[in-house]
C-alpha cells in the first residue's frame, strides 16, 4: 500500500470527512483490520483564508509547496490537495515535488464521463466558480462544458461555505436556497451538478438533487485509495 500524502486544514472539517471516507475505503476494499497509510500536513486555515481573500495566490502556492515538499520527506508517495479551491495553486505544487499529484478536477471529470454527462453545473467558492482554473482544466483536457449561477447566487454560495460550512454551521434555509440554484441550473442545461467545493457535501445530499450529484470530497477520497493500492 502506498502512502498519501494529504495537504489538509482547509478547512479542517472537510479533512475529517477526507481521513473517514479514505480509511472506510481501505477497510471495504481490504477488510480486516485494515486503514489506510496517511501523512498529513494540517494548515491553520485562518491564515489561508485571509491570503484567500487578498488575492495573494502566489504566497499560498509558496506555503502548499513547501508542505508537500515535507511530505514527501517524510515518505508520501503521492499528494492530494483537501479543497478545491487550492487547486489555483496546484502547478506551483506539481512544480516543486518529484512525487505525482492527484488532481481533484481530473477525478471529478472521470466521474462525470463515467455518468455519461457533457454540460454540469459547478458550485464552490467564488474563486472556483469565477476563476479559470478549474472550468479551463474540465473544458480543455476533459472537454466537458460548465454552467455557473449568476453572481447574486455566487456571492450566496460563497457566503454559506465561509460563513456556515467551514465554521461546522448546517442551517437549513441555507439547504433551500442551494437546492434552488441546483434547480436553477438544471433550467440552464446542466446535466449534473459539481459540489467543487469540499464543504458542500455536509449541506447537500443526493436526495437533496434531482440531478446527479459529483461530490469532490468522496471522489477525491476513492481516487486516492485507488492509487495507494495500485
Amino acid at each position: 500500500m502506498k502512502t498519501i500524502g494529504i495537504l489538509g486544514g482547509m478547512s479542517w472539517e472537510s479533512t475529517l470527512e477526507y481521513y473517514r471516507l479514505i480509511n472506510e475505503e481501505v477497510k471495504s476494499r481490504l477488510g480486516g483490520f485494515h486503514s489506510a497509510k496517511i501523512l498529513l500536513y494540517s494548515f491553520d486555515f485562518a491564515e489561508i483564508e485571509s491570503l484567500q481573500h487578498q488575492g495573494r495566490w502566489e504566497e499560498m502556492g509558496v506555503l502548499l509547496s513547501e508542505a508537500a515538499q515535507r511530505l514527501e520527506k517524510a515518505g508520501a508517495d503521492f499528494i492530494l490537495i483537501a479543497t478545491n479551491t487550492m487547486h489555483k495553486v496546484a502547478p506551483a505544487v506539481e512544480e516543486a515535488i518529484s512525487i505525482p499529484l492527484l488532481h481533484i478536477v481530473d477525478a471529478t471529470a472521470a466521474a462525470i464521463k463515467e455518468a455519461n454527462c457533457h454540460r454540469v453545473g459547478l458550485l464552490g467558492t467564488k474563486f472556483t466558480m469565477e476563476e479559470e482554473f478549474y472550468r479551463r482544466r474540465l473544458k480543455e483536457k476533459h472537454q466537458i462544458e460548465v454552467v455557473v449561477p449568476p453572481v447574486e447566487q455566487r456571492d450566496l454560495v460563497h457566503q454559506v461555505i465561509f460563513n456556515e460550512l467551514v465554521m461546522g454551521e448546517i442551517k437549513e434555509k441555507s439547504r433551500l436556497n442551494f437546492i434552488r440554484i441546483i434547480n436553477d441550473l438544471k433550467s440552464a442545461g446542466a446535466q449534473g451538478i459539481i459540489l467543487g467545493c469540499t464543504e458542500i457535501p455536509l449541506l447537500i445530499k443526493p436526495e437533496h438533487s434531482s440531478l446527479p450529484l459529483f461530490d469532490t470530497t468522496a471522489i477525491h477520497a476513492r481516487s486516492a485509495v485507488d492509487w495507494a493500492l495500485d
